[in-house]
């Protein structure tokens, strides 16, 4: 036997710059994240907007024109903006992909082009892993049009689709070249999808950052009303954790069994199944790390106050805890929410770990769970989430309404 031994070392980086109304000309952002690299030739870039945006905002595809117009000198539009259907439905299929993948390929883009995605999390996803298959990887730069994606999804290094009935079974890791964050872009958002995105907050704040907990727990109010500095105030530090992890975790492309950041996730995913995706992703989150503190607390992780300032944060956020797909029951009679175990213990390899809060700002990660307890977590949540008062569940402190410093 001869054995050669092989290691490589592939650095990444990625810029994500946070600005305002990134197509105004004046605005230098999107066009640095193109050209930073200040090659000689101009950068060709094929654009992708979703097509509920582009309903939203009909003057949004000839401002992207005119903004690549404005910089012909250095910047190429290759044809006008392609639209793509947003939503979960857009991931259920290959389809959707392949048909990406060819428009690509017709435009004759290589390694040296860019794509650049303006969606929400779902087309950042299938136009992501679609630029990541053609010649092994297009350069992609991300424009996330939802709250959730400019705080979590769109700063990440992961592409999916889903398969079946299993959520980004699929998928591959393809960090951006940049990502920009354009807050203007949130000004059409649904409620739901403005509320959506303050749900991961709490994830990563809770297990990873004691004062910005705090902060949303004051500032929940305020982020309901959709005050725009407290929003941009929350995605720029949910960012900046996010990235902090992917950098410094150790895992970025998760060969391990730890996901930290997918504290809550294994319920969410579930609940997103059970319910048909007519709970949005971050509806779900919420529930999914309610359930998981109420866990904790019975483990002697958490303390009962936190968790209730936990619940009281996500409710006045406008982020119920509880959904009747938590206690849906299957065939044989059982809570059909495990199904979401056994699919997070196959994703990491056949054995499960869990992470939970191990107090405020801290994190543990556990490797089994008592199914009987998590069900009478769950019966908790459905008590809390019928209760017309929710400071009934509040440790007696009043919320603030002024935006607070991080």
């Amino acid at each position: 036997m001869k054995l050669v031994e092989q290691k490589l070392a592939v650095a990444f980086d990625f810029p994500v710059v946070f600005t305002h109304d990134a197509f105004d000309t004046h605005n230098l952002a999107l066009g640095w994240a193109l050209d930073r690299l200040k090659e000689p030739d101009r950068r060709r870039a094929l654009v992708f907007v979703d097509s509920g945006l582009a309903h939203a905002r009909p003057e949004l595809p000839g401002r992207v024109e005119q903004y690549f117009r404005h910089y012909r000198h250095r910047l190429a539009l290759v044809a006008p903006p392609q639209l793509v259907r947003g939503g979960e439905a857009a991931k259920h299929s290959f389809q959707s992909a392949q048909r990406i993948v060819r428009v690509l390929l017709a435009h004759h883009l290589d390694r040296h082009a860019y794509v650049v995605i303006i969606g929400g999390g779902a087309v950042l996803d299938v136009v992501g892993f679609a630029a990541s298959l053609v010649h092994r990887g297009l350069r992609v730069v991300r424009l996330p049009t939802t709250v959730l994606a400019q705080c979590d999804s769109g700063v990440g290094v992961k592409t999916a689709v889903n398969f079946g009935a299993a959520k980004n079974l699929v998928g591959t890791f393809a960090p951006p070249f940049a990502v920009v964050n354009d807050f203007a872009l949130l000004g059409t958002l649904s409620d739901r999808d403005w509320r959506g995105g303050v749900a991961e907050a709490f994830k990563v704040a809770l297990i990873k950052d004691a004062k910005f907990f705090r902060w949303l727990c004051r500032n929940a109010p305020a982020l309901r009303q959709r005050e725009p500095q407290a929003m941009a105030r929350l995605i720029t530090r949910c960012a900046e954790l996010h990235l902090d992890h992917i950098a410094r975790g150790g895992d970025p492309f998760e060969m391990g069994r730890a996901r930290p950041l997918d504290f809550g996730h294994w319920s969410a995913h579930r609940l997103e199944v059970l319910s048909r995706y007519r709970i949005g992703h971050g509806q779900a989150v919420a529930a999914g790390i309610a359930l998981d503190a109420a866990y904790a607390v019975r483990l002697g992780q958490l303390a009962a106050k936190a968790f209730r300032a936990l619940v009281r944060g996500l409710m006045q956020a406008g982020l119920p805890v509880w959904y009747p797909e938590l206690a849906r029951r299957d065939r044989a009679g059982h809570l059909a929410l495990f199904q979401g175990l056994a699919d997070f213990r196959e994703h990491l390899g056949g054995e499960l770990a869990l992470t939970l809060p191990q107090g405020v700002g801290r994190k543990k990660e556990i490797h089994a769970v008592d199914q009987r307890v998590m069900a009478a977590c769950a019966n908790e949540l459905k008590q809390i989430n019928s209760s017309t008062d929710c400071t009934a569940f509040t440790d007696g402190e009043h919320a603030k309404k002024s935006v607070k410093s991080v």
